[in-house]
């Protein structure tokens, strides 16, 4: 009897096959002592610690009752691709229309959808460092060659402008930009959006823009990479619900994107997800028509967190860190008391019992950065905090909060 020939497995599946990043190892240790009853606090994941608004709750219960729980079109409900393209609308010069815009099950999933849509294995696609540690999986999957550009650490992590563009080459078929940004919170102004947007353009490189954390930001409003460039033929733009409206579980998001890609992206969502809950998008659909009050609450309060953080940090001797302008995090500095952002984050769990994330993941301009998330309210950053200084002041025994 032969041998029985080996079973294949795709390239894309292997592709995701690598080591797993140290980025999450911190974290998963954090899981592992906090389920065996160690005292243990999490200040890594950025996954909203408020509940979704209730009204929006109780728009998809009304949809279930309605009946609305069948399949949907594959470009997404016209309801809520008419909700984005009132938003995109009020916000833009260029008018938005429900036609550009495809639904899909969160943000992550529309970035895979795009970069699948313009992108072929091997070919080159220019990032920021530091970047979302969730591009990672998308870029593998692809195939995609990443050609990172340094963000200007010294000044609060903004865009080295020259630098993006001289990375720019014949093998570019893309830019992605992430503003505001994650891990540092980062925002591109106006004038940066439209001198990418331009540049791109004139080189017919494609230009996409994160903008998930866009309705949390503290210093000044977001600027749409679509508001802010003068051509869209290139641009496109993915936003969706999870941390503006505390519906990370809901998966909801969308693409804004030219008419040359809409149709290749609504077959791949018909392709691959079929897609997403019509009661979900009645919900979404909802939420961003009544959405003032409940995001300006949760925003004030990332607001205070964010300045209780930093101060805090800034009092501890041999750590530092600058206030973000937008989003979740806090980039703190540690070169000063550990050799990397990574045997800090170790030590910290180990001595004191808090979880941060180390900055290598992010990118090589972070290696001596911890992230630390927003998304716990203030008296538990206090009790993290107290355990911080305690360790950074000698003390190595656990310290209760």
């Amino acid at each position: 009897m032969s041998a029985q020939k080996p079973l294949s497995i795709s390239q894309l599946a292997h592709r995701l096959d690598g080591e797993a990043s140290e980025v999450w190892a911190v974290h998963d240790r954090a899981l592992d002592m906090k389920a065996q009853g160690e005292d243990v606090i999490l200040l890594c994941v950025g996954d909203p610690d408020f509940p979704t608004p209730e009204p929006i709750f109780y728009q998809a219960l009304a949809a279930m009752k309605r009946d609305r729980t069948h399949y949907s079109p594959a470009q997404g409900e016209l309801a809520l691709r008419q909700a984005v393209a009132e938003l995109e609308s009020k916000t833009s010069p260029h008018p938005c229309d429900a036609d550009d815009i495809v639904i899909f099950p969160g943000g992550t999933n529309a970035l895979y959808s795009v970069f699948s849509c313009i992108c072929n294995a091997g070919d080159e696609v220019v990032v920021p460092d530091p970047m979302y540690v969730g591009y990672c999986g998308v870029f593998d999957a692809v195939g995609i060659k990443t050609v990172p550009v340094p963000l200007k650490a010294e000044a609060n992590f903004a865009l080295d402008m020259d630098a993006m563009k001289a990375a720019i080459t014949e093998n570019t078929k893309a830019v992605i930009v992430n503003t505001p940004g994650n891990p540092c919170g980062n925002m591109m102004s106006r004038e940066e959006l439209a001198e990418l947007a331009a540049y791109t353009h004139e080189r017919g490189v494609w230009l996409i823009s994160d903008e998930v954390y866009s309705m949390i930001t503290f210093k000044q409003r977001h600027v749409s990479l679509r508001a802010a460039a003068a051509q869209l033929d290139n641009v496109i733009m993915v936003d969706g619900l999870s941390k503006s409206h505390a519906m990370s579980g809901w998966r909801i998001g969308w693409v804004v994107a030219p008419q040359s890609l809409v149709p290749h992206l609504t077959n791949l969502a018909g392709a691959s997800v079929f897609g997403c809950p019509q009661f979900i998008q009645d919900a979404a659909a909802f939420a961003l028509r009544h959405d003032d009050y409940y995001v300006a609450q949760m925003r004030d309060e990332y607001k205070k967190r964010r300045d209780f953080l930093v101060a805090r940090i800034n009092e501890m001797p041999g750590v530092s860190a600058e206030s973000p302008d937008a989003g979740m995090f806090v980039m703190m500095r540690t070169d000063k008391v550990a050799a990397s952002g990574q045997v800090f984050a170790e030590r910290l769990l180990d001595e004191a019992g808090v979880s941060v994330v180390p900055g290598a993941g992010f990118g090589d301009v972070t290696a001596d950065y911890v992230r630390i998330t927003l998304a716990q309210p203030i008296d538990i950053l206090a009790q993290a905090m107290a355990r911080m200084a305690a360790m950074l002041n000698g003390d190595s025994a656990r310290v209760a909060g």
